[in-house]
């Protein structure tokens, strides 16, 4: 299952994908539930994703019902009924935006999580490389956060030196603190793209990243939250990006130095996760600056993030002063 958030008729709703063209309203639908025979009450969904995460297995029970009643005999009967009631709809017809438009928290994120990244970061400022002996954390603010298809805003007075980082973002959803690895999966929801998108001459200014990381707009997040279902091993999964179809990065989640289940317990430590939640994994090697000639971005690009089983997420650097 494909969770979205979604805007119709000025309006931000909450979805999941019906098939590759369509997306049903979880709300408009659970409240048809009973009439169409799906349910013997009333299933009501908070048109808000962080409140459809903290609702928990009943919430994705509900919505995998309401998904399964369009197939079979009766399905297209069903879909109809939902289409006249502006249930379903076709997924040309609405704008999706971020799964989580406005996180409650900042992004957490993840330094130097594959090695190919550190060494050819360690190489640009002329380093031995020497890999992380535990996770390094960052954030990024929630104004950064922006949906597919948005524009990256590039502020050109803040930063002259743009960058991509393709990754794969982890959805909490139950709340949880000091959680051993062995538990690590059970708190998640699913899974869902991150560009973790960098200004790289402010991270070297300021001596720390929490400033080059965190300008408004960069923080690509979505399409959509697979459900964990969906991704049986998330640490087997292909990850891309390209510029102007132009592929940058091309590894796998299966690098990582520091794998999901040692994320979580060390992210946890001492501090709560909570639903709706997002960690963005790191990065593999391949970004702009460190290539030879460097490859930053420019205004115009066409930014690609792809990651096996989850989807791709696109937006485009436009250029603004301030």
């Amino acid at each position: 299952m494909r969770f979205v958030t979604f805007r119709y008729q000025d309006e931000e709703r909450l979805g999941l994908l019906a098939g590759a063209e369509q997306v049903l309203d979880l709300p408009k639908a659970g409240a048809l539930a009973v009439e169409l025979a799906l349910a013997q009450r009333p299933q009501a969904f908070d048109n808000d994703m962080i409140a459809f995460l903290g609702a928990g297995c009943a919430a994705v029970l509900s919505a995998q019902l309401l998904l399964e009643g369009l197939a079979g005999e009766q399905g297209a009967a069903r879909a109809e009924r939902l289409r006249c009631a502006g249930a379903l709809l076709p997924l040309g017809g609405v704008r999706l935006l971020a799964p989580i438009p406005r996180p409650r928290k900042n992004v957490f994120c993840l330094g130097l999580n594959y090695a190919d990244h550190a060494a050819e970061s360690s190489k640009f400022i002329k380093k031995e490389p020497k890999l992380p002996q535990y996770p390094v954390f960052f954030t990024k603010a929630p104004t950064a956060v922006i949906g597919p298809e948005a524009d990256i805003l590039w502020d050109t007075t803040a930063t002259k030196e743009l960058d991509y980082e393709a990754e794969l973002g982890i959805v909490i959803g139950q709340r949880g603190k000091n959680i051993p690895r062995e538990q690590a999966y059970d708190y998640i929801f699913g899974y869902t793209l991150v560009n973790d998108v960098s200004a790289r001459d402010l991270q070297r200014r300021h001596g720390q990243w929490f400033k080059g990381k965190t300008l408004d707009g960069t923080c690509p997040l979505g399409p959509y939250i697979v459900h964990k279902s969906a991704v049986p091993d998330p640490m087997r999964l292909d990850i891309w990006s390209r510029v102007n179809g132009e592929v940058r990065q091309h590894s796998n989640t299966g690098r990582m130095i520091f794998d999901i289940p040692t994320i979580i317990e060390q992210l946890s430590l001492g501090l709560t996760l909570e639903p709706g939640d997002v960690i963005a994994t790191g990065t593999p090697s391949g970004v702009g600056f460190a290539r030879e000639p460097q490859g930053l971005l420019r205004d115009g690009d066409a930014v690609e993030v792809e990651v096996e089983s989850v989807g791709v997420l696109r937006n485009r650097v436009r250029a603004v002063a301030g």
